[in-house]
């Protein structure tokens, strides 16, 4: 049924860290809170703490030399955001702004070190987490040369329904996802004209509705078979 290869793809979705060891992170810091359009930390600044995402999504944006504004990644709860920079103390090479109310843990540069320092499990759980994460980039910039614009934007939609989508009441087992067209367009790597042409297509084929800022993915599994062309 439908619903029930919702909840099989859900639990596929990579969960770096072992409650333990988020644990771990609480106790290192402090929480705090963010609403839609803050920044948890900004591109080219001062890598003095990363965040754990308790509840709530984020984008990681970069700004390229002509001002086109590519979406990394999104992170969500359980996930790290500005770890890289804070191991090699380099400065930021991406913003993180909350997509919608968000909480998370905020750990300085030092305590996350020590914490590594002293808990070598959270220091391989981190280095898988982005081993993982590097995977995931080299995999998208391979395909961005070698498939169609809507194939990219249904791998989009399929990775972040998986791992980032919220259940809504209606219909029953459908995924949204918070994104804008042209969050969506930065994240493909694609138009945001591309975007809004596909997303017509898959509404079409009644794979997805959409409404401001938001695309609620129905069929999973159709989905996917558009991602795999």
């Amino acid at each position: 049924m439908p619903g029930e290869q919702f909840e099989n793809d859900r639990h596929t979705a990579y969960e770096p860290f072992t409650p333990d060891e988020l644990l771990l992170f609480r106790g290192a810091g402090r929480v705090r809170t963010w609403e839609r359009g803050d920044s948890l930390m900004r591109e080219g600044g001062r890598p003095d703490h990363i965040v754990l995402i308790l509840s709530g999504l984020a984008k990681v944006t970069a700004e390229s030399d002509n001002g086109y504004t590519s979406v990394l990644a999104l992170r969500g709860p359980g996930e790290l955001v500005g770890e890289l920079s804070c191991l090699d103390g380099t400065e930021r090479s991406a913003t993180v702004t909350a997509l919608e109310h968000l909480s998370g843990v905020v750990v300085g540069s030092e305590a996350f070190q020590r914490l590594l320092e002293q808990h070598a499990t959270l220091t391989l759980a981190v280095l898988r987490s982005v081993v993982a994460r590097l995977r995931d980039s080299d995999s998208l910039r391979t395909q961005q040369g070698a498939r169609s614009s809507r194939s990219m934007l249904a791998r989009v939609l399929l990775d972040t329904a998986v791992r980032h989508g919220v259940a809504v009441d209606e219909p029953a087992g459908a995924l949204e996802v918070r994104m804008n067209q042209q969050e969506l367009a930065g994240a493909a790597g694609v138009s945001r004209e591309s975007v809004v042409r596909s997303l017509r297509a898959m509404h079409a084929a009644g794979l997805v509705t959409t409404r401001r800022g938001r695309t609620c993915v129905l069929d999973l599994t159709g989905v996917r078979r558009w991602a795999e062309e």
